[in-house]
């Protein structure tokens, strides 16, 4: 099968810093003979690096076009490509660049099976609802030549980081910048897993502040190392900024210890703590007093409405259109949430205070059976155009919304300090913001409440969620079923207490109750592992909650 040269490359308008290019070039590329590729060289700043790290080593510029190889689908970016590697050259008519689809090239570059030496770059970032289908097909050929099952979930610069991986020799290096989902992204599972069997070595290098201008998508730089022999582990260095970058060079990376690597489709976020820190949360997750979470309870997303306008209503509005016997009580947003209580007046007091607290839940009917108070409602949507949302549309009736039920409890679905479980003793429903818990095998809510809030679930959190560049952990159903829980001794824990410190935000006071309850009396945990299963769960959520913008940078400093 011949992928077609189709692949659209959007990079846009965002240039790689100087100082990665730099750094990735001067750790892939070890000889002055190193064959170098770049797979999708935009106007060539990081080529350019390449060039400039085979003279320091000792290459000839005469020699540049036997070793540089960059690829690039624009030509007008490939052309300024050309123009930079020409300059540094001296030959003004020798075309450094293939303007082509880079796949396309993989193609024939695996069936003639050539390699290099070092792969280098910044793989274009195109998400999958925008992924071209005929462009998926062709991108997916190669992770299935990998081993790999890729879905219609995956991001185009996995197959990217795969078709690269596939072009390098057996004593190679490659180095590029990739978006911080390869560390805990579901549809990344797959990719680890290769990657961990395919390097000797990794090492994850990720920074403290957002290194791009005017995007919250927080980068890693992934060195894979080939060079033969068994597999020797995985690094991760983690630096305030790129101008640290510097000191990682001439070798001094190597000096950062290597950790052991978990080869499975685990998420690489744990690769943050010490060896000792890891060892601990290997040996506690098969803890005979630890029970799935996924045991006593089923997570459900919150209800989709498709329009939250229309469906989503205040008191007010449920008076103004007479709608009282079609509602529903609702949560809305997590901050009508504030402890472990969803309790009748904490309902009241959203209602007063004029928060969306209705669902208007309609009669499965056709228009012509509905009330006349309904069929005024609906024809009044109509004319705003409500019922034409994708969501919506695809609907009959539109105005149904699907999948109401009450649930037992509510846990939140994207957290900034620590994850929750809420009793719901309000008999409410919520929106998708939030998720919803229906209990089973016998537990209670007020239980898997109090047993939720420890030490050691948070910090499984961290590392079973993913975290987005604004400082956000999102916990999706399946991964907070997998969630480890000391249900032993909850009983004996005072909920309303509890609601009551997390309401005055005094989280440590009530970890401290929980730790001693769930952890040390009932599992036997030490005061040194609970003090560690603490210290895990807050560097790994300052490390999400600190992430800030790097100062601003000029185009000219990103590409010179």
């Amino acid at each position: 099968m011949k992928p077609v040269a189709t692949y659209q490359k959007l990079r846009g308008g965002y240039y790689t810093p100087k100082p990665i290019a730099d750094f990735i070039a001067q750790w892939a590329i070890q000889t002055a003979t190193s064959q170098v590729l770049e797979p999708s060289c935009g106007d060539g700043n990081i080529l350019q690096a390449a060039a400039e790290v085979l003279l320091k080593r000792g290459a000839t510029p005469t020699a540049l076009p036997t070793l540089l190889q960059g690829i690039e689908f624009d030509p007008q970016e490939a052309e300024k490509a050309n123009q930079r590697i020409q300059a540094m050259s001296g030959m003004s008519t020798k075309t450094f660049i293939q303007n082509d689809d880079f796949f396309t090239y993989c193609y024939a570059h695996l069936a003639n099976k050539r390699a290099f030496d070092a792969i280098i770059g910044n793989p274009p970032f195109i998400r999958y609802q925008n992924f071209p289908e005929e462009q998926r097909k062709f991108a997916f050929y190669f992770m299935q030549l990998a081993g790999l099952h890729p879905s219609r979930l995956t991001n185009s610069w996995v197959p990217f980081l795969v078709a690269s991986t596939l072009l390098l020799n057996d004593t190679g290096r490659l180095a590029m910048v990739i978006p911080a989902e390869l560390l805990q992204v579901n549809y990344a599972a797959e990719l680890r897993y290769f990657l961990s069997q395919y390097y000797r070595s990794i090492t994850l290098v990720t920074f403290k502040k957002l290194v791009f201008d005017g995007i919250q998508q927080e980068i890693v730089l992934f060195l894979g190392e080939k060079n033969g022999g068994e597999h020797t582990g995985i690094r991760t260095i983690e630096l305030d900024g790129i101008t640290e970058l510097v000191v990682y060079q001439n070798g001094a990376l190597h000096k950062t210890q290597l950790k052991e690597m978990d080869h499975s489709t685990e998420k690489w976020t744990m690769y943050f703590l010490n060896e000792e820190e890891l060892r601990l949360l290997r040996v506690l997750k098969e803890h005979e007093g630890l029970t799935r979470a996924g045991y006593v309870m089923d997570v459900d997303v919150g209800i989709v409405t498709g329009l939250n306008e229309f469906f989503v209503l205040t008191q007010q509005q449920v008076e103004q259109h007479a709608l009282t016997p079609y509602i529903h009580r609702l949560v809305g947003r997590s901050a009508q949430l504030p402890g472990l209580l969803f309790s009748e007046c904490d309902w009241r007091a959203n209602v007063e205070n004029q928060s969306p607290s209705f669902l208007l839940r309609m009669p499965s009917v056709s228009f012509p059976q509905l009330p006349d108070e309904l069929k005024t409602y609906v024809m009044s949507g109509e004319e705003k155009g409500m019922h034409t949302g994708y969501k919506c549309r695809i609907r009959n009736p539109w105005y149904v919304v699907p999948s109401v039920w009450t649930p037992h409890a509510f846990m939140l679905r994207q957290i900034h300090h620590y994850p929750r479980i809420i009793l719901n003793a309000a008999e409410a429903t919520c929106t998708d913001t939030i998720h919803r818990i229906k209990l089973k095998n016998g537990t209670s809510a007020r239980t898997l409440t109090v047993a939720f809030l420890n030490s050691l679930t948070f910090a499984y959190s961290e590392i079973t969620g993913r975290s987005y560049g604004g400082g956000v952990l999102e916990l999706e159903p399946n991964e907070a079923e997998r969630l480890p829980l000391p249900l032993l001794g909850a009983e004996k824990l005072d909920i309303n207490e509890l609601d009551k410190l997390l309401r005055i935000g005094n989280i440590y006071a009530a970890l401290d109750i929980t730790d001693q309850v769930l952890l040390k009396d009932a599992l036997g945990l030490s005061t040194n592992d609970v003090k560690m299963l603490r210290t895990i769960w807050e560097k790994l959520r300052d490390r999400r909650v600190n992430r800030k913008p790097e100062p601003s940078r000029n185009k000219s400093s990103q590409t010179a």
